[in-house]
């Protein structure tokens, strides 16, 4: 390893199925060092994972980046959203954590919807008409189907909170993350009384908020980690915030993010509140929001249409008419959480490779639909429209943006922007920058652009149109409540 131009930092991304690790030159952004370790995902009825595996997955990822992790002046950890994680008075899981994509508490959502104002107030009031996918709705299920473990509940805290608070020993969180639970109120950047009244949570069971820019503490003795005692810890944030931190984004430039899940979003100076739920009203971590959409079926569902195949992911035909709505897991956008796959439209010579196609067109269509509903009005239509996560790099899922977007499409070629975000709120605390003008410096989104292609339109009417004859079909599709 070469020497650093300047202070090394640590960015952290645990995900849905694992941590990885960056150790990163703040001067540079130069990746000095990398880490990753998995963790595993229930996949029974829900989805759950136990909290000390993040903590180990993490203790393994540092270790693999050696020395150059023990020299990190300071470390900021990002996480997947939402999930709900109940601590007992020794800091201990009272049971696995109920992750983002676990849609049993979907029933609640609706009851809480309905019960505190309607989707308008909610959207007004906290920036977001609350889902399966929220931590409020989570707390609710978890009081109803288990109050043995609310009793025993002492904290309540999110992924990123979890490890940040084993690194520091405080229950901290940042306004980003904490804008994702449904319990914390846009209009007041603070928990909201009515809310955890209503649900039953005292607010002394949540950690406070540490404002953008604030040590949340330092790292504690522990024979685990490499990091020296006193190493700064940033805020951390979940894991969207923290990849518009690594892409350094500004005000109206959108990022479409192909992962696990799908997810549209773009920086916004004005506060969001989405009444039909389609956008949820997020704050970033520097101060400005992020209004943002999410699909739960993305690469995970068009990976397992091609399985089913027996095709490799890139062998896509054209020419189809064929509709394929991959709801594999329920679906968040749109709002369809007991929802099924479906095929419509299968004629005696269509292709596998034209249904693999149809796969990805329906994968993109819901993402694309909200995406003028995640842009200022004001925005510039003409902006490339930046392409990460997983199934950025792959050609079938490129030319299906491009083709559908009609807009100009780019690809970053930095890696691992989560931690890469991470790792910027991390310098910032050194060097006193905005995270965000961190990543800009270290050029983090430069990448090569697509050219604009005519919008297919066919297609796009043709999916929307065999949606809106199945909604309800599609909701009575997957299994009881």
């Amino acid at each position: 390893m070469s020497a650093a131009e300047g202070p090394l930092v640590v960015g952290v991304d645990s995900s849905t199925q694992s941590t990885k690790v960056l150790v990163v030159d703040a001067a540079t952004g130069r990746v000095v060092a990398s880490g990753q370790a998995p963790h595993t995902v229930s996949s029974g009825t829900g989805r759950e994972s136990d909290p000390r595996q993040w903590w180990d997955a993490l203790c393994a990822a540092l270790r693999q980046c050696g020395e150059a992790a023990h020299e990190a002046a300071a470390v900021s950890v990002a996480g997947q959203q939402h999930g709900l994680v109940a601590l007992d008075a020794q800091g201990d899981p009272v049971r696995p954590a109920l992750l983002w994509n676990d849609v049993r508490s979907a029933p609640q959502a609706r009851r809480l919807v309905e019960q505190l104002g309607g989707p308008k107030t909610w959207a007004e009031r906290t920036g977001s008409v609350p889902g399966a996918s929220f931590t409020v709705t989570k707390w609710t299920w978890l009081a109803e189907h288990e109050p043995e473990a609310v009793r025993s509940t002492a904290a309540v805290r999110l992924p990123h909170d979890y490890l940040t608070e084993r690194l520091t020993g405080l229950g901290t969180t940042d306004r980003g993350d904490a804008s994702g639970t449904g319990w914390w109120a846009s209009t007041t950047e603070a928990y909201d009384d009515e809310v955890l009244t209503h649900v039953g949570l005292d607010p002394a069971l949540l950690p406070r908020v540490v404002r953008p820019g604030e040590v949340a503490g330092t790292v504690r003795d522990s024979h685990d980690l490499p990091f020296s005692k006193g190493t700064l810890v940033a805020p951390g944030t979940g894991d969207n915030a923290a990849a518009a931190l690594g892409l350094g984004l500004r005000p109206g430039t959108p990022v479409l993010s192909l992962g696990t899940s799908g997810t549209v979003y773009a920086v916004s100076r004005h506060r969001p509140a989405d009444p039909s739920g389609t956008v949820a009203g997020f704050a970033d971590a520097r101060g400005d929001w992020l209004p943002l959409a999410c699909t739960l079926n993305c690469t995970l569902a068009v990976d397992r249409v091609a399985a089913l195949l027996g095709l490799d992911r890139e062998a896509v035909e054209p020419g189809t008419t064929v509709t394929l709505l991959p709801y594999l897991d329920g679906e968040r956008t749109p709002n369809l959480p007991n929802a099924s796959g479906l095929l419509h439209g299968l004629r005696h010579d269509t292709t596998p490779g034209q249904l693999l196609q149809a796969a990805y067109d329906g994968a993109v269509h819901a993402l694309l639909g909200a995406l003028d509903l995640v842009l200022d009005q004001d925005a510039d239509r003409t902006t490339p429209l930046l392409l990460i996560g997983g199934g950025a790099r792959g050609t079938a899922w490129q030319q299906t943006v491009r083709r559908l977007s009609g807009r100009p499409v780019q690809i970053p070629e930095a890696k691992e922007l989560v931690a890469l975000g991470a790792a910027a709120q991390a310098a910032g605390l050194l060097t006193g920058e905005d995270p965000a003008a961190v990543a800009r410096r270290w050029k983090t989104a430069d990448g090569p652009v697509l050219e604009p292609v005519e919008r297919d339109e066919a297609t796009l009417t043709r999916i929307s149109g065999v949606l809106s004859d199945a909604a309800s079909l599609l909701e009575r599709g997957a299994r009881a409540d």
